[in-house]
This record gives structure tokens, sequence and C-alpha cells, in this order.
């Protein structure tokens, strides 16, 4: 059986706290945890959700939309998205699937489904 690999997006504010903690460090150290292959977050430019309130990136403000990405099999991520509904102001997430052609993570997530 092949693995079904994909790639798990979640949209939120940097600005978005859970208790005394960012909303995006608790999902890494959450994914750390759970051994997942890794995360990358990225700062938005300029985007908006269902409020229709623009986020803009600016140098003094911490209101900054960022998508946190996880590449790795879809079991494990769909597993990982059940276990943040304790998480206010995550935003959209989406599951898509993604070809992995190399690199360090192809053998990360090779080793983790072995």
């Amino acid at each position: 059986m092949t693995e079904t690999i994909k790639l798990l997006r979640i949209y939120t504010d940097e600005g978005a706290y859970l208790g005394d903690r960012k909303v995006l460090e608790v999902i890494a150290s959450r994914a750390r945890d759970a051994g997942l292959a890794g995360i990358t977050v990225l700062d938005a430019r300029l985007g908006f959700g269902r409020s229709a309130h623009v986020h803009r990136r600016h140098v003094f403000e911490s209101d900054r939309a960022v998508v946190i990405e996880i590449v790795d099999e879809e079991e494990r991520l769909r597993t990982f998205v059940d276990g943040l509904d304790d998480i206010p102001d995550v935003g959209l997430m989406t599951l898509e699937p993604v070809e992995v052609l190399g690199g360090k993570a192809r053998q990360t997530i090779a080793e983790k489904s072995a």
C-alpha cells in the first residue's frame, strides 16, 4: 500500500494567543510532539477571511496573517487536526495532495512510514 502524502495548511493571525503563547507556536510545538515530518510558518503580506478584516503586513503591528504548512501522511495530519479543537482563532484549514520529489523531508517521511 502506498502512503498518501498531503499538505496541511492552517491559516491564523500572528497576534492570536492561546493563554500566554501564540497560536502558531502552540501548533508548531504540537506538530513536533506528534512527530510530524516538519512545519513551516509563512507571513502573509495581505489577506482577509470570513470577517473581511484586511490584514496587512506592517512593521509595528502583530495582526499579520500567517499560514502554517505541514507535509506528512494523510492519516497523521487528520489525527493532528482533530487535536486542535481546543485552539481558538484557527482559521481555514485545507488538505491537499502533494508529490514529494526530494530533499530531507522525503527521507523523513519514508522513515516514518516504514
